[in-house]
């Protein structure tokens, strides 16, 4: 499934935060969009999903305007958005929390195996509370619950942020099965050069501006990143 975002301009009250924006994640590709803090990428994936409104421009799934849609629409027609921070409902168990994602076309039982198949940890841990797993236990829950949805067009909001490097390894191989399942991931990521190894192609954000869309290896030995985002970021982060 194809996102598009094109000509958005959005913001909170007075602030205008993204200017102009356009951003395409092509059917079945993974797209890394990077910046600084404050550059608009969160405000960006908001805007994707549906919980932001712009205030000029569209969004379109598959050539499908759903700029009008709230985020329940777009989920049934095949968004899923994974936020910054523990994405998960704390109070459920593990089981619970997937069969709340689950498509029942899909059954329960095939789908926790799925999940658990990605993520053995959670299998060991199926009836347990999910706000009592760890940080690293929680991400992968919240992953999880993407996965076994069937959405075909995934956002990933800093999911590596505040994790081990061990838990941070096994989810970017969780991303690359997402991708080579042929999801559409448009990936929000502070390990720089994780997320190009994993994109097609790369948008650049900077004062909420797009300053480069091109493909990961374009950046390579140039001095865009030093140009635009100066010492906030760099390809060998």
């Amino acid at each position: 499934m194809r996102l598009e975002l094109c000509g958005v301009t959005a913001g909170y009250g007075d602030t205008v935060v993204l200017r102009d924006v356009d951003v395409i994640v092509p059917d079945g590709t993974v797209v890394a969009l990077l910046g600084p803090n404050g550059a608009g990428k969160t405000t960006l994936l908001s805007v994707a999903s549906g919980l932001l409104r712009p205030r000029s421009g569209r969004v379109l799934l598959d050539g499908d305007d759903v700029t009008a849609c709230g985020p329940d629409e777009r989920v049934r027609r095949g968004l899923c958005h994974v936020t910054e921070g523990r994405s998960v409902f704390r109070a459920l168990s593990v089981r619970d929390n997937l069969r709340m994602f689950t498509r029942r076309a899909a059954g329960e039982r095939a789908a926790i195996e799925r999940a658990v198949a990605a993520f053995p940890r959670l299998g060991e841990r199926l009836d347990q509370i999910a706000g009592t797993m760890s940080g690293g236990e929680q991400q992968m829950l919240a992953l999880a619950r993407a996965y076994v949805s069937g959405a075909s067009v995934i956002l990933l909001d800093e999911v590596s942020m505040g994790l081990a490097p061990i838990v941070v390894n096994e989810i970017f191989a969780f991303l690359d099965r997402l991708a080579d399942e042929n999801r559409s991931l448009l990936i929000v990521e502070q390990y720089v050069s994780k997320a190009l190894a994993l994109a097609d192609h790369v948008h650049l954000l900077s004062r909420g501006r797009i300053v480069f869309a091109g493909e990961p290896i374009e950046l390579d030995g140039s001095d865009i990143f030093a140009r635009y985002l100066g010492d906030q970021l760099s390809p060998t982060a």
